[in-house]
Protein backbone atom coordinates (compact mmCIF):
# COMPACT_ATOMS: atom_id res chain seq x y z
CA UNK A 1 0.00 0.00 0.00
CA UNK A 2 1.16 3.51 -1.08
CA UNK A 3 0.22 6.70 0.15
CA UNK A 4 0.12 9.42 -2.14
CA UNK A 5 -0.81 13.22 -2.10
CA UNK A 6 0.80 16.70 -3.28
CA UNK A 7 2.52 16.77 0.02
CA UNK A 8 4.36 13.91 -0.38
CA UNK A 9 5.12 14.99 -4.05
CA UNK A 10 6.69 18.45 -3.17
CA UNK A 11 10.04 18.71 -4.34
CA UNK A 12 11.38 20.55 -1.03
CA UNK A 13 9.91 17.28 1.15
CA UNK A 14 11.32 14.83 -1.43
CA UNK A 15 14.86 17.04 -1.76
CA UNK A 16 14.93 16.86 2.39
CA UNK A 17 14.50 12.70 2.03
CA UNK A 18 16.71 12.31 -0.67
CA UNK A 19 19.57 14.34 1.45
CA UNK A 20 19.36 11.87 4.56
CA UNK A 21 19.19 8.81 2.53
CA UNK A 22 21.32 9.04 0.13
CA UNK A 23 23.99 10.15 3.29
CA UNK A 24 23.26 6.38 4.12
CA UNK A 25 20.70 7.67 6.97
CA UNK A 26 17.27 5.91 7.04
CA UNK A 27 14.00 8.56 6.75
CA UNK A 28 10.47 7.55 6.64
CA UNK A 29 7.30 9.97 7.08
CA UNK A 30 5.49 8.92 10.12
CA UNK A 31 2.20 10.33 12.28
CA UNK A 32 -0.25 12.58 11.30
CA UNK A 33 0.91 12.58 7.43
CA UNK A 34 0.55 9.22 7.15
CA UNK A 35 -2.69 8.28 8.85
CA UNK A 36 -4.44 11.36 6.96
CA UNK A 37 -3.18 10.42 3.71
CA UNK A 38 -4.60 7.27 4.19
CA UNK A 39 -7.99 8.30 5.34
CA UNK A 40 -8.08 10.64 2.74
CA UNK A 41 -8.16 13.74 4.65
CA UNK A 42 -5.81 16.77 4.91
CA UNK A 43 -2.60 16.67 5.53
CA UNK A 44 -1.45 19.79 7.66
CA UNK A 45 1.93 18.62 9.21
CA UNK A 46 4.85 16.80 7.49
CA UNK A 47 6.86 14.46 10.31
CA UNK A 48 9.78 12.57 9.63
CA UNK A 49 11.65 9.74 11.50
CA UNK A 50 15.51 9.16 10.76
CA UNK A 51 18.34 7.14 12.36
CA UNK A 52 20.30 10.34 12.06
CA UNK A 53 21.44 12.48 15.10
CA UNK A 54 20.32 15.91 15.07
CA UNK A 55 23.55 17.18 14.42
CA UNK A 56 23.58 15.32 11.67
CA UNK A 57 20.42 16.15 10.08
CA UNK A 58 21.35 20.10 10.72
CA UNK A 59 24.42 19.63 9.31
CA UNK A 60 22.45 17.64 6.05
CA UNK A 61 20.17 20.16 5.76
CA UNK A 62 22.79 23.08 5.10
CA UNK A 63 24.59 21.17 3.01
CA UNK A 64 21.57 20.65 1.06
CA UNK A 65 21.06 24.79 1.62
CA UNK A 66 18.29 24.13 3.61
CA UNK A 67 17.29 25.76 6.72
CA UNK A 68 17.33 24.02 9.88
CA UNK A 69 16.02 25.46 13.23
CA UNK A 70 16.79 23.36 16.37
CA UNK A 71 13.23 23.38 18.02
CA UNK A 72 13.38 21.01 20.38
CA UNK A 73 16.79 19.42 19.91
CA UNK A 74 17.11 17.84 23.54
CA UNK A 75 14.11 15.50 22.33
CA UNK A 76 15.55 15.22 19.28
CA UNK A 77 13.36 17.20 16.61
CA UNK A 78 14.73 19.18 14.16
CA UNK A 79 12.52 21.61 12.13
CA UNK A 80 14.06 21.63 8.27
CA UNK A 81 12.64 24.59 5.93
CA UNK A 82 12.70 22.92 2.68
CA UNK A 83 10.70 24.40 -0.56
CA UNK A 84 8.80 26.99 1.60
CA UNK A 85 7.61 23.91 3.86
CA UNK A 86 8.98 23.38 7.85
CA UNK A 87 9.23 19.44 8.43
CA UNK A 88 10.03 17.66 11.72
CA UNK A 89 12.44 15.79 11.77
CA UNK A 90 12.71 13.38 14.85
CA UNK A 91 15.44 11.02 15.42
CA UNK A 92 14.25 7.32 16.37
CA UNK A 93 13.93 7.39 20.18
CA UNK A 94 13.76 5.06 22.62
CA UNK A 95 11.95 5.59 26.26
CA UNK A 96 14.66 5.34 29.24
CA UNK A 97 12.79 6.66 32.03
CA UNK A 98 9.27 8.32 32.52
CA UNK A 99 7.06 10.03 35.26
CA UNK A 100 3.73 10.06 33.32
CA UNK A 101 4.27 13.68 31.98
CA UNK A 102 7.85 13.79 30.60
CA UNK A 103 10.02 11.19 29.52
CA UNK A 104 13.86 10.63 29.43
CA UNK A 105 14.48 8.87 25.91
CA UNK A 106 17.78 8.16 24.08
CA UNK A 107 18.09 7.87 20.82
CA UNK A 108 18.03 4.49 18.85
CA UNK A 109 18.66 3.11 15.02
CA UNK A 110 15.45 1.16 15.35
CA UNK A 111 12.80 1.69 13.66
CA UNK A 112 10.48 -0.93 16.27
CA UNK A 113 12.07 1.05 19.10
CA UNK A 114 10.70 4.17 18.02
CA UNK A 115 7.11 2.90 17.05
CA UNK A 116 6.74 0.98 20.29
CA UNK A 117 6.76 3.99 22.40
CA UNK A 118 4.36 6.00 20.48
CA UNK A 119 0.85 6.27 22.04
CA UNK A 120 -1.76 4.98 19.30
CA UNK A 121 -1.46 2.27 16.86
CA UNK A 122 -2.85 4.46 14.21
CA UNK A 123 -0.22 6.40 14.87
CA UNK A 124 2.71 4.10 14.52
CA UNK A 125 2.44 4.17 10.35
CA UNK A 126 5.17 5.23 8.35
CA UNK A 127 5.84 5.80 4.85
CA UNK A 128 9.26 5.64 2.46
CA UNK A 129 10.04 8.23 0.56
CA UNK A 130 7.66 7.01 -2.73
CA UNK A 131 4.73 6.11 -0.50
CA UNK A 132 4.98 2.91 0.74
CA UNK A 133 3.70 2.52 4.38
CA UNK A 134 5.46 0.62 6.60
CA UNK A 135 3.56 -1.01 9.59
CA UNK A 136 5.98 -2.18 12.36
CA UNK A 137 2.63 -2.98 14.85
CA UNK A 138 -0.62 -3.51 13.08
CA UNK A 139 -1.78 0.18 13.26
CA UNK A 140 -2.96 -0.17 9.60
CA UNK A 141 -6.04 -2.39 10.28
CA UNK A 142 -6.58 -0.55 13.21
CA UNK A 143 -6.72 2.42 11.17
CA UNK A 144 -8.91 0.82 8.49
CA UNK A 145 -11.61 -0.33 11.23
CA UNK A 146 -11.32 3.22 12.92
CA UNK A 147 -10.20 1.31 15.86
CA UNK A 148 -8.26 3.75 18.30
CA UNK A 149 -5.66 1.29 20.26
CA UNK A 150 -3.18 1.99 22.94
CA UNK A 151 -0.33 0.34 21.49
CA UNK A 152 1.11 -2.79 23.45
CA UNK A 153 -0.10 -2.47 26.80
CA UNK A 154 -2.18 0.06 27.74
CA UNK A 155 -1.63 0.98 31.32
CA UNK A 156 2.21 1.41 30.49
CA UNK A 157 1.57 3.81 27.20
CA UNK A 158 -0.76 5.83 29.42
CA UNK A 159 1.46 5.96 32.63
CA UNK A 160 4.12 7.17 30.35
CA UNK A 161 2.49 10.58 29.95
CA UNK A 162 -1.24 10.76 31.44
CA UNK A 163 -2.06 13.47 28.78
CA UNK A 164 -2.44 10.44 26.88
CA UNK A 165 -5.83 9.65 28.45
CA UNK A 166 -7.06 12.87 26.71
CA UNK A 167 -5.24 11.92 23.13
CA UNK A 168 -7.03 8.62 23.51
CA UNK A 169 -10.25 10.14 23.65
CA UNK A 170 -9.25 13.24 21.05
CA UNK A 171 -8.40 10.86 18.25
CA UNK A 172 -11.48 8.83 18.82
CA UNK A 173 -13.70 11.74 18.18
CA UNK A 174 -11.13 12.71 14.82
CA UNK A 175 -10.92 9.20 13.48
CA UNK A 176 -12.80 6.48 15.85
CA UNK A 177 -16.41 4.72 14.61
CA UNK A 178 -18.43 6.17 17.44
CA UNK A 179 -20.63 2.97 16.45
CA UNK A 180 -18.36 0.57 17.25
CA UNK A 181 -17.92 2.00 20.45
CA UNK A 182 -14.39 2.13 22.31
CA UNK A 183 -12.01 0.14 23.00
CA UNK A 184 -12.91 -1.75 26.48
CA UNK A 185 -9.05 -2.60 27.23
CA UNK A 186 -7.98 1.17 27.05
CA UNK A 187 -11.15 2.09 29.06
CA UNK A 188 -9.94 -0.11 31.54
CA UNK A 189 -7.18 1.51 31.83
CA UNK A 190 -8.20 4.74 31.58
CA UNK A 191 -10.55 4.32 34.77
CA UNK A 192 -7.14 3.14 36.64
CA UNK A 193 -5.17 5.90 36.16
CA UNK A 194 -7.05 8.67 36.36
CA UNK A 195 -5.27 10.52 39.22
CA UNK A 196 -2.57 10.78 36.55
CA UNK A 197 -4.76 13.74 35.38
CA UNK A 198 -4.18 15.82 38.09
CA UNK A 199 -0.51 16.21 37.50
CA UNK A 200 -0.97 17.23 33.74
CA UNK A 201 -0.40 21.15 33.54
CA UNK A 202 -2.73 23.38 32.60
CA UNK A 203 -1.77 24.26 29.91
CA UNK A 204 -1.24 20.65 28.19
CA UNK A 205 -4.87 19.74 29.50
CA UNK A 206 -6.09 23.04 27.27
CA UNK A 207 -4.77 22.94 24.33
CA UNK A 208 -5.45 18.83 24.23
CA UNK A 209 -9.36 19.60 25.08
CA UNK A 210 -9.60 22.24 22.51
CA UNK A 211 -8.72 19.88 19.69
CA UNK A 212 -10.87 17.34 21.06
CA UNK A 213 -13.42 19.32 20.86
CA UNK A 214 -13.30 21.26 17.25
CA UNK A 215 -13.54 17.39 16.12
CA UNK A 216 -16.68 17.31 13.76
CA UNK A 217 -18.51 15.07 16.16
CA UNK A 218 -16.74 14.98 19.80
CA UNK A 219 -20.43 14.59 21.65
CA UNK A 220 -20.11 10.42 21.70
CA UNK A 221 -16.07 11.04 22.98
CA UNK A 222 -17.31 13.45 25.72
CA UNK A 223 -19.87 11.49 27.03
CA UNK A 224 -17.81 8.50 27.07
CA UNK A 225 -14.98 11.04 29.34
CA UNK A 226 -17.85 11.67 31.64
CA UNK A 227 -19.30 8.16 32.15
CA UNK A 228 -15.84 6.87 32.78
CA UNK A 229 -14.75 9.87 35.66
CA UNK A 230 -12.66 11.93 33.40
CA UNK A 231 -14.75 14.80 32.06
CA UNK A 232 -15.03 15.67 36.40
CA UNK A 233 -11.17 15.77 36.56
CA UNK A 234 -10.22 18.22 34.05
CA UNK A 235 -13.46 20.05 34.01
CA UNK A 236 -15.38 19.85 37.63
CA UNK A 237 -19.06 20.42 37.40
CA UNK A 238 -19.16 20.35 33.34
CA UNK A 239 -22.39 18.24 31.82
CA UNK A 240 -22.30 16.92 28.50
CA UNK A 241 -25.65 16.63 28.55
CA UNK A 242 -26.37 19.60 26.29
CA UNK A 243 -23.22 18.78 23.63
CA UNK A 244 -24.52 16.57 21.37
CA UNK A 245 -27.75 18.93 21.16
CA UNK A 246 -25.13 21.95 20.07
CA UNK A 247 -23.63 19.67 17.13
CA UNK A 248 -26.44 19.08 15.75
CA UNK A 249 -27.63 23.02 15.90
CA UNK A 250 -24.65 23.99 14.67
CA UNK A 251 -25.06 22.33 11.17
CA UNK A 252 -23.22 24.47 8.53
CA UNK A 253 -21.27 26.14 10.68
CA UNK A 254 -17.63 25.94 11.68
CA UNK A 255 -17.21 23.73 14.68
CA UNK A 256 -15.99 26.05 17.35
CA UNK A 257 -14.24 24.72 20.42
CA UNK A 258 -14.76 27.71 23.05
CA UNK A 259 -18.59 27.61 21.96
CA UNK A 260 -19.09 24.00 22.50
CA UNK A 261 -16.09 24.42 26.06
CA UNK A 262 -19.22 26.90 27.05
CA UNK A 263 -21.97 24.58 26.87
CA UNK A 264 -20.14 22.24 29.28
CA UNK A 265 -20.16 24.73 31.75
CA UNK A 266 -17.95 23.94 34.50
CA UNK A 267 -17.21 25.69 37.96
CA UNK A 268 -13.87 27.88 37.62
CA UNK A 269 -12.95 27.02 34.38
CA UNK A 270 -9.99 29.40 34.07
CA UNK A 271 -8.61 27.70 37.07
CA UNK A 272 -8.74 23.88 35.52
CA UNK A 273 -7.28 24.78 31.62
CA UNK A 274 -4.86 27.61 31.14
CA UNK A 275 -6.51 29.81 27.85
CA UNK A 276 -5.56 32.28 25.48
CA UNK A 277 -6.42 35.94 27.13
CA UNK A 278 -8.56 36.25 23.96
CA UNK A 279 -10.35 32.54 24.83
CA UNK A 280 -10.56 33.10 28.31
CA UNK A 281 -12.99 36.82 27.61
CA UNK A 282 -14.65 35.16 25.05
CA UNK A 283 -15.62 32.54 27.04
CA UNK A 284 -16.67 34.75 29.82
CA UNK A 285 -19.28 36.45 27.55
CA UNK A 286 -20.86 33.08 26.60
CA UNK A 287 -21.31 31.67 29.60
CA UNK A 288 -22.62 34.72 31.17
CA UNK A 289 -24.81 36.48 28.14
CA UNK A 290 -26.30 32.83 27.37
CA UNK A 291 -27.74 32.86 31.06
CA UNK A 292 -29.01 36.25 30.91
CA UNK A 293 -32.20 37.87 29.77
CA UNK A 294 -30.99 39.96 26.74
CA UNK A 295 -32.18 39.29 23.15
CA UNK A 296 -30.26 38.16 20.25
CA UNK A 297 -30.03 41.73 18.93
CA UNK A 298 -28.84 43.64 22.04
CA UNK A 299 -26.38 40.93 22.62
CA UNK A 300 -25.67 41.56 18.84
CA UNK A 301 -25.34 45.06 18.81
CA UNK A 302 -23.47 45.64 22.11
CA UNK A 303 -20.63 42.69 20.95
CA UNK A 304 -21.47 41.23 17.36
CA UNK A 305 -23.35 39.04 15.27
CA UNK A 306 -21.50 36.42 15.68
CA UNK A 307 -21.27 36.35 19.25
CA UNK A 308 -25.23 36.92 19.16
CA UNK A 309 -25.49 33.80 17.57
CA UNK A 310 -23.46 31.73 19.48
CA UNK A 311 -25.83 32.77 22.41
CA UNK A 312 -29.50 31.92 19.94
CA UNK A 313 -27.09 27.93 19.80
CA UNK A 314 -26.18 28.01 23.32
CA UNK A 315 -29.58 28.87 24.32
CA UNK A 316 -31.24 25.94 21.88
CA UNK A 317 -28.78 23.73 22.90
CA UNK A 318 -29.44 24.16 26.86
CA UNK A 319 -33.22 24.43 26.60
CA UNK A 320 -33.23 21.27 24.10
CA UNK A 321 -35.43 23.57 21.88
CA UNK A 322 -34.47 24.70 17.94
CA UNK A 323 -33.34 27.66 16.98
CA UNK A 324 -34.85 30.77 17.39
CA UNK A 325 -35.54 30.85 13.12
CA UNK A 326 -35.27 34.78 13.61
CA UNK A 327 -32.21 35.03 15.45
CA UNK A 328 -30.35 35.40 12.26
CA UNK A 329 -32.07 38.76 11.20
CA UNK A 330 -31.92 39.89 14.77
CA UNK A 331 -28.38 39.51 15.17
CA UNK A 332 -27.86 41.31 11.77
CA UNK A 333 -30.44 43.91 12.70
CA UNK A 334 -28.79 44.68 16.79
CA UNK A 335 -25.17 44.48 14.96
CA UNK A 336 -25.68 47.66 12.15
CA UNK A 337 -27.53 49.58 15.30
CA UNK A 338 -26.22 53.31 16.21
CA UNK A 339 -27.32 54.42 19.10
CA UNK A 340 -28.74 58.19 17.85
CA UNK A 341 -27.72 59.71 21.21
CA UNK A 342 -24.43 61.27 22.08
CA UNK A 343 -23.27 63.01 25.45
CA UNK A 344 -23.07 66.14 24.00
CA UNK A 345 -26.75 66.07 23.32
CA UNK A 346 -27.13 66.06 26.85
CA UNK A 347 -25.32 68.46 28.09
CA UNK A 348 -24.60 71.24 30.14
CA UNK A 349 -27.33 70.29 31.79
CA UNK A 350 -26.07 66.74 33.06
CA UNK A 351 -22.10 65.89 33.46
CA UNK A 352 -20.79 63.13 35.33
CA UNK A 353 -22.54 60.31 36.85
CA UNK A 354 -25.58 61.99 36.47
CA UNK A 355 -25.06 62.06 32.32
CA UNK A 356 -23.66 58.91 32.66
CA UNK A 357 -26.94 57.72 34.52
CA UNK A 358 -29.17 59.13 31.86
CA UNK A 359 -27.08 57.72 28.91
CA UNK A 360 -27.58 54.38 29.99
CA UNK A 361 -31.68 55.03 30.53
CA UNK A 362 -32.44 56.69 27.13
CA UNK A 363 -29.79 53.55 25.64
CA UNK A 364 -32.20 51.17 27.02
CA UNK A 365 -35.40 52.79 26.02
CA UNK A 366 -34.24 52.70 22.43
CA UNK A 367 -33.08 49.34 22.79
CA UNK A 368 -36.60 48.18 23.80
CA UNK A 369 -38.02 49.76 21.10
CA UNK A 370 -35.49 47.08 18.95
CA UNK A 371 -33.86 50.31 17.73
CA UNK A 372 -36.70 52.21 16.46
CA UNK A 373 -36.80 55.33 18.59
CA UNK A 374 -35.15 58.20 16.66
CA UNK A 375 -32.67 61.23 18.27
CA UNK A 376 -35.33 63.35 18.67
CA UNK A 377 -37.85 61.19 20.49
CA UNK A 378 -35.06 60.03 22.62
CA UNK A 379 -34.18 63.44 24.00
CA UNK A 380 -37.76 64.59 24.14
Amino acid sequence: MRVTGDWIDNKGTQDLMKALLDSGYQALFVGGCVRNALLGVAVADVDIATDATPTRVMALAKAAKMKPVPTGVEHGTVTVVSGGIAHEVTTFRKDVETDGRRAVVAFATDLADDAHRRDLTMNALYANADGTVVDPLGGLDDLKARRVRFIDDAEARIREDYLRILRFFRFHAWYGDPAKGMDVTALAAISANLDGLDTLSRERVAAETLKLLAAPDPAPAVAAMAQIGVLVRILPGADCRALAPLVHLEKGRKPDPIRRLAVLGGHDIEIHLRLSNADTRRLAVLRQETGSDKGISEIAYRYDSETAIDIALLRAASLGTPVDPNAMAQAAKGASATFPVKAADLMPNLQGAALGARLKEIEARWIASDFTLTRDQLLN
